[in-house]
């Protein structure tokens, strides 16, 4: 809920990707806070409340790609396609349920653009997990990479994928930042504990460590995939802020280690993306458990914050060419899943002259 990320990628939909210029934009607070109040309780908004978020969710993405478009000096005529995630605000493919808001005809229509938004209904509704999506696009990248290898995402949520020769396998491990985010916003007023300076100045309490480890998702054999309100930090309450944060970002560590449990292969090297490749505390903590280099993907140049966005960039393309966006060993689907759909945007009316002709 910080904001939205813009990348430019030129791709085929398989293994040509090129990535481009990208940027962030940040929620504006009045619109992050009614996020934040929706994703919160989501069930018991009303249908106003939820049209009504749609449409800013949509403007505000609209607004950020023509800026993105004027900052690099980009006609909207030479984009051929917007892949447009919306945002999640419900996630429960055991329900076979998953909710994003976001409006790709309005998007299409504001931008001028053609539009794929809905990526996970058609993999829920087939029975996968809907989660994660991006592993296809890690693979394009990894295509020249050592294997096997992990690419491990760390934003809320938490979520691996394993390449490995033919194998591509991918679910979430466990909490990523939203936990201990959440804690350290409660707690200072933060939005986040940078470089996980406090969580580093804590201790953990391993009485709550064990009770936030005791939850039976971390034995379901993959693909699994979680909601960011799967977890609670309740077990950490009583905790000082510094001991929280220690126990929480220990909890996310220790979930990404269990996960080896899970892998058909030891991965040779870890490239971590997502929010939390920035937390100091974190990444060591990583290190020391996993055995093995656990780098931000920059040390193979990939663009770590643009890498969401360039995904669905990417799926946004395969989608348009009748590709899967999903496979039975990412989301658990029983077949390779294809999805998206498709928002033209709206004909322009011919010129005058050419109206008089056609007539």
């Amino acid at each position: 809920m910080d904001g939205i990320d813009v990348a430019l990628l030129t791709t085929d939909g398989h293994r040509r990707v090129k990535p481009g210029a990208w940027m962030t934009v940040p929620y504006r607070d009045d619109l992050r806070s009614r996020l934040a109040r929706l994703v919160a309780a989501p069930d018991t908004a009303d249908p106003h409340t939820l049209i009504e978020m749609s449409a800013a969710i949509t403007d505000a993405h609209a607004e950020a790609v023509q800026g993105f478009l004027a900052r690099h000096f980009l006609d909207a005529r030479r984009i051929d396609l917007v892949g447009f995630h919306g945002h999640t605000i419900s996630h429960r493919p055991d329900l076979g349920i998953t909710r994003q808001i976001g409006d790709g005809a309005r998007l299409a229509a504001a931008l001028g653009i053609d539009v794929v938004d809905d990526f996970r209904s058609a993999d829920v509704a087939a029975g996968g997990q809907g989660a994660p999506l991006a592993p296809l696009y890690h693979a394009a990248l990894a295509a020249y990479l050592p294997r096997p290898l992990a690419v491990l995402n760390i934003g809320g949520v938490a979520n691996v994928t394993l390449i490995d020769g033919e194998t591509l396998l991918a679910f979430d491990t466990g909490p990523g930042n939203g936990l201990v985010d959440d804690w350290v916003a409660r707690h200072t007023g933060l939005p986040y504990d940078a470089d996980g300076r406090l969580a580093a100045s804590g201790q953990v309490a391993e009485a709550a460590l064990e009770r936030l480890l005791d939850n039976p998702y971390f034995a379901l054999d993959p693909p699994k995939s979680l909601d960011r309100h799967s977890f609670s930090p309740a077990a950490a309450d009583g905790l000082s802020p510094a001991d929280g944060a220690a126990t929480l970002t220990v909890f996310t560590a220790e979930t990404v280690a269990r996960a080896l449990d899970h892998l058909p292969a030891r991965p040779r090297r870890w490239l971590v993306t997502g929010g939390g490749r920035h937390n100091r505390f974190l990444m060591a903590l990583l290190r020391a458990r996993l055995g093995v280099p656990v780098e931000p993907v920059e040390s193979v140049g990939w663009q770590g914050d643009a890498l969401e966005a360039q995904a669905f960039a990417y799926l946004a393309v395969r989608s348009l060419r009748g590709l899967p966006l999903s496979l039975p060993g990412t989301t658990g689907t029983p077949l390779p899943t294809r999805g998206g759909v498709l928002h033209r945007k709206p004909e322009q009316p011919a010129p005058a002259a050419a109206r008089q002709v056609q007539a």
